[in-house]
């Protein structure tokens, strides 16, 4: 650390910012040189949705810091509207170019850390030029958005992930006519289908049309405005159109510099960060790190690796193996519209299946604190879990208030290699306004252990009514509120003394409205000789709670 170095950092947001500040923390007599295409560095871009809708008033709450800010905390040279054009690894330089001016200068580096970011996926589709098609990447998008809302009626989103919803809800907020398309058969594709029902019936609930199972195939200007022509040849007038179908790293420098790319065009690191090229490092969106769970290579475009990544890098550069590499990501991620909100950590159903990794799903519904105290809201939450060693690989939630606390509590679980018995013990805090005395996450871990000691057998779906019988527990108020086709109401007080209404050589799947009494009534039926299944979850997991609509079967 004698001789002062020059580190130089493509890309000042996220990933670059956070290794520019801990390198300067690290070394206070460094040369830091943070280039930055944009005009804007360390932004919020987390937050530019929620500014376009107006809950977010001030926009300089997103411009977190500004050159001169920077340069006054951390003394850096933050170049904006400096773009790099090439690097050279040999020589050690980067080839940058002022945008303001077109002047071209080779700026020498001792370490150099690529933190470019990703991009919206725009497809070559018939009229995807036409200025009142959007997407949303920095502060000028969003100013360009919020703009053209002021003068929209109809607004189609198109994609249904995170950033899709969130900004349907926004517009939404604004009085415009939202609709959202998504070639998936579900809103949300990063969770699973059943964790999504209630996401989809909110969007519902105020307004926004759900156009699913239809992918965008052209637009076309007519004078009545922008006609969106989707897959199925169904049209959708708009006014404003969003694109949110995904990201790609923009990783085109590090491939002409001969840096090693991943099969999907990432930069690929090791734990420290480093690249193939000495003394280059990545981080963030445009890099291929590792899968927490599995150790294989996962990318993972979320602000809060791409963070921790940075900080990872600048350790190494001073404190070479001494530092402590980045142990990869869970991809934990959560999403609000309007009431409700959903999330997920680790590993889905479909990924496990896609994987062929064997796995058990325990599905589980209660409320979100003490249901004797009031405000008490119903949540869902799903666990997957290795069905030898009870390890957990992933976990999903849904409701309406306190799913960042379950989520949050799963990754830790999921990071810390815990397993479904661990969760039946987790002292989590409780106070009827805040949780209850056995938490969905303990109930979930009681779930899982059943099945796993082989108390109970589980289905998370129902069967041909043909070849089973279904029982029905619930008290018959709430069975008529919600019926379900060919089941049979036995009301549990009264399932003992009733069981000569079921045929004892026809299987059974008992169903109750949030999984518990079924399992009760699935134990009772075991022990008198039934062959029995309980339906995973209840059908609060597969309804809204709020609407009469009947469960689907199959």
């Amino acid at each position: 650390m004698n001789e002062k170095k020059r580190i130089v950092v493509i890309g000042g947001v996220a990933a670059g910012a956070s290794f520019a500040a801990r390198a300067r923390r690290l070394d206070e007599d460094a040369e830091i040189i943070v280039l930055e295409r944009g005009p804007d560095v360390s932004f919020a871009n987390c937050g530019l949705p929620y500014y376009v809708g107006g809950e977010i008033s001030s926009r300089e709450a997103l411009a977190v810091q500004t050159p001169q800010s920077l340069q006054a905390l951390l003394k850096l040279d933050v170049r904006t509207r400096c773009e790099a054009r090439a690097i050279n690894t040999a020589s050690m330089t980067v080839d940058v170019c002022s945008l303001e001016d077109g002047e071209l200068e080779a700026l020498p580096y001792d370490a150099l850390m690529l933190a470019p970011g990703a991009k919206p996926i725009v497809p070559q589709l018939p009229g995807i030029d036409d200025p009142r098609i959007h997407t949303l990447r920095n502060l000028q998008d969003m100013d360009r958005i919020k703009k053209a809302a002021t003068t929209a009626q109809k607004v189609v989103v198109i994609g249904a992930g995170f950033i899709g919803l969130e900004m349907a809800e926004q517009l939404q907020r604004l009085g415009l006519q939202v609709t959202v398309v998504e070639m998936m058969p579900q809103v949300l594709p990063q969770l699973d289908a059943e964790m999504s029902l209630l996401m989809q019936s909110e969007l519902e609930v105020h307004g926004v049309e759900v156009i699913l199972e239809n992918g965008i195939k052209g637009f076309r200007s007519e004078p009545s405005g922008l006609v969106c022509e989707l897959q199925s040849g169904r049209t959708v007038q708009a006014d404003l159109a969003l694109l949110s179908i995904g990201v790609r790293p923009e990783t085109e420098i590090a491939k002409e510099a001969g840096i090693r790319l991943g099969a999907r065009g990432h930069v690929m690191v090791d734990t420290y960060q480093r690249t193939s090229a000495p003394g280059v490092y990545a981080a963030g969106d445009a890099v291929e790190s590792i899968d927490r769970i599995s150790g294989e290579a996962s990318a993972v475009p979320l602000g809060g690796p791409a963070n921790r990544q940075g900080r990872v890098a600048a350790d190494h550069l001073y404190l070479g193996e001494r530092a402590r590499p980045y142990p990869g990501s869970l991809g934990t991620a959560i999403v609000r519209v309007f009431n409700v909100a959903a999330g997920l950590t680790g590993w889905t159903e479909r990924r496990l299946k896609l994987a062929g990794r064997p796995y058990e799903a325990t599905l589980v519904n209660d409320n979100h604190h003490a249901g004797y105290y009031p405000g008490a809201q119903p949540m869902t939450l799903k666990v997957l879990w290795d069905p030898k060693t009870g390890r957990v690989l992933g976990a999903q939630a849904t409701g309406f208030e306190g799913v960042d606390k379950r989520l949050d509590v799963l990754a830790t679980a999921i990071a810390g290699k815990m397993t479904v018995e661990d969760l039946c013990h987790l002292e989590l805090s409780y106070a009827p306004p805040f949780g209850s005395a056995k938490d969905i996450v303990n109930l979930t871990g009681f779930s899982a252990v059943n099945a796993l000691d082989g108390l109970v057998r589980m289905t998370h779906t129902l069967p041909d009514p043909e070849t089973v019988q279904l029982v029905d527990v619930r008290p018959r108020p709430l069975f008529e509120a919600h019926p379900i086709v060919d089941a049979v109401n036995i009301p549990f007080p009264t399932l003992r003394s009733s069981l000569d209404l079921l045929e004892r050589d026809v299987p059974v799947v008992t169903i109750c409205a949030f999984g518990k009494m079924s399992y009760f009534a699935a134990r009772i039926l075991h022990q008198e000789g039934f062959s029995v299944k309980a339906f995973s979850g209840g059908i609060r997991g597969s309804i809204d709670p709020r609407s009469p609509a009947k469960l689907p079967t199959g």
